[in-house]
């Protein structure tokens, strides 16, 4: 009980604190380059996506266009204890230690925007730079028609945005001869800065007819330094605001912007994903377009309904937070029904306790009978297998003529081996059975069955060889790991029938695919595979499924009996047992084996037979797939067994043995059968000649066809149309 208030009391504890505020799980560190109305947009819709993210907290940091204030905030940021930095880099070169410090830290780093000159990063974001410049230089080029005079403000020296889109722009004029390109004077993302370099200039720069700033706001700047009529003027950003370049080219202040996507939104998520161990891109390139006086208007509009739906999200974000505080008031009622309902559990597992330790004794008891019972079924194993050794020779012995023609103290010393050999083994088995709980009447019992299918069997015993067909002895297939069972089993079988043997099942299972024999004795416990699966792979295969399968095995209890059956097996015998009653099993299985004969009949032989008793004949799915093929094909004079083989996915050799096995013919003999019981039936219900029936079921030459027919049914083609 004690136990159980204790338990209480810390589950009560941790439901009061898991209801209060905690601490952020991730907090992710944002250091920006610049702060502008481009960053702004970034940072709200940073802020958006955690909206998703309850458990991330984002510091933000803004270098304000200084290399040495931005490594100050990186390191920073890392020493208070940041998840995961997003940065974008000032200038390559300046910033880069300092994100190489928070990688090596083991702090994942997103690069956004602008390049490091280092690989110590996690992921990259960033539109085509180098696309952006090309495509505003093709489209300078366009607007000009290949001739005129341009200028270009570059952004802050050294950054990648700044040398890309300059390389993109340049790429492109060199295809236009016709363009001078007049300058690329140095800015630093500022109106300011184009205003000075302008100024600064001493070369020419009048009649300028296009200025490229590589941002809006350089654009703008030159724009209020030339002042010149007639000059048109570009930038990239592409923001949608009041002073935005989006706006401006609407109004004819700007004549192209490209739009550069701030997605902070898809920047967060691609932040989470790295902390949570989710799938990412390294690279991530973002989606931009040009922006000019045709699709302006309609980009505002995008914009304005964007805006709209941000308020709309933060107005439901904040809605959001309301309705948390009035859960939080709720808190205590729900921790108290919480607490009500952990009392009711306490006392259904009070009143359950006994219930649940009386079950796991039974478990218990229930695991020591199981391991108590494949503790003697190894036992077994290991005593009666040398019986057997022992047991067979002697049986085997007996009957040589060194034992019965031995003087009397020898047949007696052989005597007394041999019945305190029977002796022992009784013995054994009664410990055996008497420690796993059998009945000492079923051994007895299945002793008396064995005995009695012996003497049923007798005749057939002392013969077995009498199952042969056309002259050639049966072939079994013995699998057992002990190789002096083997051998045991070798010098009781070799009088009677041809043998492969195999140390497991395994390799009993390969022998018996490739060899097909008549039968197989597999002993139960061996490596690799033991006897149980032999014997249902045996059981399951096409090629081998008609295979009598005699289990011997050490294994005596009625359980083990019960799972030989239920794999299949067609007998299972207990050792030590005796050569006569193996033999026994051996010839009635061999005997009793499903003989499916004469499957295409003729009419005439039906009628001579009506009046005999009627077997009934399952064919397996095996002849019936053999019967389709043959009559599909009947007519063709071709077929062969190599292609009948190939229909039904076996060799020459296992259709051979198979059907063998099963029909007591070849498929020879079989396809011959089936042609000549279609003639039959064609003589007796068609008008068509003697010469036509016999192409039609596939004979070559109709002398041959009427040779072939008198063998099978005693008489000419002729005398049966008769």
């Amino acid at each position: 009980m004690r136990k159980y208030i204790i338990l209480f009391a810390i589950l009560f504890i941790a439901l009061f604190t898991s209801c209060t505020t905690g601490s952020k799980r991730y907090k992710i560190g944002i250091s920006q380059c610049s702060e502008d109305i481009w960053r702004e947009k970034q940072n709200a819709e940073l802020r958006m996506g955690a909206y998703f993210h309850d458990d991330v907290e984002l510091r933000f940091a803004a270098a304000y266009d200084s290399d040495e204030r931005q490594v100050q905030q990186i390191d920073s940021l890392v020493a208070t204890g940041i998840d995961l930095l997003i940065v974008a880099p000032n200038q390559m070169a300046t910033i880069t230690p300092a994100i190489d410090r928070a990688f090596d830290k083991g702090i994942p780093v997103i690069v956004f925007e602008r390049k490091t000159s280092s690989q110590k990063f996690t992921a990259f974001m960033s539109a085509d730079n180098y696309e952006m410049g090309r495509v505003m230089g093709e489209y300078i080029s366009g607007r000009l028609h290949g001739k005129g005079r341009v200028l270009e403000v570059m952004g802050l020296k050294g950054s990648s945005p700044a040398i890309e889109r300059h390389n993109g722009f340049t790429e492109a004029l060199k295809d236009h001869p016709g363009i001078e390109f007049v300058a690329t004077l140095q800015g630093d993302w500022t109106e300011e800065s184009a205003i000075k370099a302008i100024k600064d200039y001493k070369g020419d720069l009048s009649h300028i007819d296009f200025v490229f700033g590589q941002n809006d706001r350089m654009a703008m700047g030159a724009r209020k330094a030339l002042a010149s009529a007639g000059t048109k003027y570009c930038g990239i950003d592409g923001l949608p605001g009041q002073d935005g370049g989006i706006r401006l080219v609407r109004d004819s202040i700007l004549d192209a912007t490209y739009i550069y996507p701030t997605h902070g939104d898809q920047l967060l998520e691609m932040a989470v994903s790295i902390l949570e161990g989710k799938p990412y891109e390294k690279e991530v390139r973002l989606m931009s377009a040009l922006v000019t006086k045709e699709n302006a208007n309609v980009l505002l509009m995008q914009n304005e309904e964007v805006v709209r739906q941000s308020k709309y999200l933060d107005q439901l974000h904040s809605r959001a937070d309301k309705y948390l505080q009035q859960l939080d008031t709720q808190r205590i009622v729900m921790l108290m029904s919480i607490a009500l309902v952990a009392l009711l559990m306490i006392l259904a597992i009070l009143l359950y306790r006994y219930h649940i330790q009386e079950l796991r004794l039974h478990e218990e008891h229930t695991k020591m009978e199981h391991e108590q019972l494949d503790f003697y079924t190894k036992a077994a194993h290991e005593l009666r297998t040398p019986l057997t050794l022992i047991e067979g020779p002697l049986t085997h012995l007996a009957d040589t003529a060194a034992i019965k023609q031995s003087d009397d103290k020898t047949t007696e010393l052989f005597s007394i081996v041999r019945r305190n050999t029977a002796n022992l083994s009784k013995l054994v088995n009664k410990i055996l059975d008497v420690q796993t709980g059998i009945p000492p009447q079923d051994l007895a019992s299945d002793m008396t069955d064995e005995m009695a299918t012996m003497a049923a069997n007798e005749d057939q015993s002392n013969d077995p060889a009498a199952t042969a067909t056309e002259g050639e002895p049966p072939t079994l297939l013995i699998v057992d790991d002990n190789a002096d069972i083997r051998t045991l089993l070798k010098t009781i079988l070799q009088p009677h029938y041809q043998l492969l043997e195999a140390a497991d099942g395994q390799e009993g299972l390969r022998v018996a695919h490739e060899q097909v024999p008549d039968l197989i004795v597999s002993d139960v416990m061996m490596p690799v595979m033991n006897g149980l699966e032999f014997c249902q792979h045996i059981k399951n295969d096409i090629v081998t499924s008609h295979i009598p399968v005699i289990l011997l095995t050490a294994r005596a209890l009625n359980k083990h009996q019960i799972e030989g059956y239920e794999s299949g097996a067609d007998a299972y015998i207990t050792k030590p047992f005796q050569a006569d009653l193996l033999l026994a099993r051996i010839s009635n299985l061999l005997k009793s084996r499903l003989q499916l004969r004469n499957l295409w009949s003729s009419s005439d032989q039906k009628e001579k037979k009506a009046e005999e008793p009627k077997a009934e004949v399952k064919e397996s799915a095996f002849i019936q797939r053999f019967k389709s093929i043959v009559e599909e094909n009947m007519d063709n004079s071709d077929l062969s067994v190599e292609d009948i083989g190939a229909e039904m996915n076996l060799s020459r050799v296992q259709l051979y043995r198979k059907v063998k096995a099963l029909t007591g013919c070849s498929p020879v003999d079989l396809l011959r059968k089936a042609r000549l019981a279609e003639a039959y039936r064609l003589l007796t219900e068609s008008e068509l000649t003697v010469s036509e029936i016999a192409y039609k079921v596939g004979f070559t030459s109709p002398s041959y066809f009427t040779k072939c027919f008198k063998e099978e049914f005693g008489k000419v083609p002729g005398e049966t149309r008769k």
